[in-house]
C-alpha cells in the first residue's frame, strides 16, 4: 500500500533532527520530522516538578560552539543564555576532615593570546603544588603540537598520554578531569586521547576566548523544545509526535518515492531521508550495510550522566556554578531562577559525568552520599535544611569515548543516494556534545541534498572560533509553560 510523499522524512526531533529538517526545509524541501516522545530536544528536556521547571541534566556551551550558537539564534533563543564575557570557574576541594573549611581556586582568562590567557591563573591555582603548575606547561605544548588527524591517537587513553608529558595524579583530578569528565564523559584514564585532546585543543588553546562558558536561563524544555516547534512550524515542516519509525530504506513497489519510511500510523515516500536517532538505535533501524562498520556500532557503548536536584530552605552560595576537586560532587549549578523557584530558598543542580557506577543505585542512596559532600564543599549548607531532593538519570546520555571510538563514529552519507545519518555520536570531530549535535544535522542535510541531486543548504557550520564579545541586550526570561511529567525510566 503506498502512501503519502514528501520530499524529506527526518527521523527524531532531537537537536541533530531539527538543525537537519531545518535545513531541508531552507533548501525548498517539504519535511516531515517524526519524532516517538511528544516533545522536542532529545536528551535536553524539562518536567514540572512539585511546581519549579527542572531540566533533566545540565547542559553548558562554549563561545567557540559557533554552530550550536547559530542554531540558538536560528530558533530565537539567542537572548535567553547567559555568556560569561571571560571563563571563570571556580574550583573547591574539601577539607582534610570533618568541619575544615574547604580550599577554592579560580580558573580564568585574560586576554593575552592562547596559550598565555591562561598563565596567571594557572600559576596561582591553589588546587596544585607549585611544581604540577609548572609542569602544565609541558602537556601544553605537547597538545598544541599534536597532529589530531593521527589515527594512533585514538588508541591510548588520554591519562596515558598526559603521563608521558609530566602531569600526575594531583593535576589529573585539579585540572585535567576537571574538563575532561565534563564533556567526553570519562575520566582521562578510560577516554580517548584524540577525542579529549580536541577538546583542550579547541576550547583552551587556540583562541582566548573560545572557552567562555554559556548556559541557559531557562528551562531546557523551552529554550530548544518548544522554541525548535514554532520555528519547525513557520518553516513548513509537518511535525509527526508520538509516532515511531519502524523501518527505513528503499521504497516497496508502488510507494511514491525512492525511500521509504514505515511508521506506526503507515508508510511515507520521500526523496530524502535523514536518520538522526541515538547509535544505539540507528545500527539497527538503517538498511544493512548503510556504511562500513554498521554491525559494529554497538561496540561505541554508553556513558550515563546522573544529576542530583536540592532544594533548599535558603542561599547556600552566590555562584552561578562551581566545581568540585576531590569530591564525587563534580559540577553545581544554581537553577533556582530558571527552574521559577520564589522566596529565599535556593535549588542547585548537581551534574554527575561518567555516572555508570551511580545508574543502579537508589536516588534515597545517592542523595545520602553526596549531601554530605555537598556540605564539605559549601559550609553554608551545613545550617540550612533540604526541602527536596530528586534524581534523574540518563543512562545512555552519550557514546562511550574510549580508545578505538573514533574509528566507529561514521560519516553523514550512506550507501543509499538521499539516505544520511545524524547525532552527535556521528564523525563530527567533537565529543558528544551540542555542538556536535548541531554540526551533526548539518551535514546530514547537506550530505542527503547532494546525494539526492538538490542544491545543498546555504547554512553551514563553520569552524571559525568566535572571538567577539558576548551578545548584549539580552531580553529577559519567557513566561514559563507547563512542562510534562517525566516517566519512571527517565527519573529515579
Amino acid at each position: 500500500m503506498s502512501g503519502p510523499h514528501v520530499d524529506a522524512v527526518v527521523v527524531g526531533g532531537g537537536l541533530a533532527g531539527i538543525t537537519a529538517a531545518l535545513d531541508l526545509a531552507a533548501s525548498g524541501a517539504s519535511v516531515a520530522l517524526v519524532e516517538r516522545r511528544r516533545r522536542l530536544g532529545g536528551l535536553t528536556w524539562s518536567f514540572a516538578h512539585h511546581g519549579l521547571q527542572l531540566d533533566n541534566g545540565q547542559h553548558v556551551f562554549l563561545r567557540c560552539c559557533d554552530a550550536y550558537r547559530g542554531f540558538l539564534s536560528r530558533i530565537g533563543s539567542a537572548g535567553d543564555v547567559e555568556l560569561q564575557p571571560r571563563l571563570e570557574i571556580t574550583a573547591v576541594r574539601p577539607g582534610p576532615g570533618a568541619g575544615t573549611p574547604p580550599t577554592s581556586g579560580t580558573l580564568g582568562r585574560n586576554d593575552l593570546p592562547a596559550p598565555l590567557h591562561l598563565g596567571r591563573s594557572l600559576l596561582r591555582y591553589p588546587l596544585m603544588s607549585r611544581s604540577e603548575r609548572l609542569r602544565v606547561g609541558r602537556a601544553v605544548l605537547g597538545l598544541r603540537r599534536l597532529d589530531l588527524d593521527d589515527p594512533a591517537l585514538d588508541e591510548e587513553t588520554f591519562g596515558s598520554w598526559l603521563d608521558r608529558h609530566g602531569q600526575g595524579p594531583g593535576a589529573l583530578g585539579a585540572l585535567w578531569d576537571l574538563i575532561t569528565v565534563a564533556t567526553v564523559n570519562l575520566p582521562a584514564r578510560e577516554a580517548s586521547a584524540a577525542i579529549a585532546a580536541m577538546v583542550f585543543r579547541t576550547g583552551l588553546l587556540e583562541d582566548h576566548a573560545a572557552a567562555d562558558l554559556g548556559w541557559s536561563r531557562l528551562p531546557l524544555g523551552i529554550l530548544h523544545g518548544e522554541r525548535a516547534a514554532a520555528t519547525l512550524e513557520r518553516a513548513g515542516v509537518s511535525l509527526r509526535m508520538e509516532e515511531t519509525v519502524v523501518s527505513v530504506g528503499p521504497a516497496d513497489e508502488g510507494c511514491p518515492g525512492p525511500l521509504g519510511v514505515t511508521t506506526t500510523s503507515g508508510p511515507l515516500g520521500a526523496d530524502m531521508v535523514v536518520v538522526a536517532v541515538p547509535h544505539t538505535v540507528a545500527g539497527s533501524l538503517l538498511p544493512a550495510g548503510s556504511f562500513p562498520g554498521q554491525e559494529l556500532l554497538e561496540k561505541l557503548g554508553t556513558s550515563a550522566i546522573v544529576n542530583l536536584h536540592v532544594v533548599f530552605d535558603r542561599q547556600v552560595t552566590d555562584l552561578p556554578l562551581l566545581a568540585g576537586v576531590g569530591s564525587p560532587v563534580q559540577w553545581v549549578f544554581d537553577r533556582s531562577a530558571s527552574a521559577g523557584l520564589d522566596g529565599n530558598g535556593q535549588y542547585l543542580a548537581l551534574s554527575l559525568s561518567a555516572a555508570d557506577h551511580l545508574v543502579g543505585r537508589h536516588p534515597d542512596l545517592i542523595a545520602a552520599e553526596l549531601l554530605p559532600e555537598l556540605e564539605r564543599l559549601l559550609p553554608e549548607a551545613r545550617g540550612a535544611r533540604v526541602l527536596e531532593t530528586l534524581v534523574t538519570k540518563e543512562r545512555a546520555a552519550t557514546f562511550r569515548a574510549a580508545p578505538g571510538s573514533s574509528c566507529l563514529r561514521p560519516g553523514p552519507s550512506t550507501s543509499t543516494p538521499g539516505l544520511s545519518v545524524a547525532g552527535a555520536w556521528t564523525a563530527t570531530g567533537w565529543p558528544a556534545t551540542m555542538e556536535g549535535a548541531v554540526r551533526s544535522g548539518h551535514a546530514a542535510a547537506a550530505a542527503a541534498l547532494d546525494s539526492s541531486g538538490r542544491r545543498s543548504p546555504t547554512r553551514r557550520p563553520t569552524t571559525k572560533r568566535p572571538t567577539g564579545k558576548p551578545p548584549t541586550g539580552q531580553r529577559p526570561p519567557a513566561r514559563q509553560s507547563p512542562a510534562r511529567q517525566p516517566t519512571t525510566e527517565e527519573v529515579a
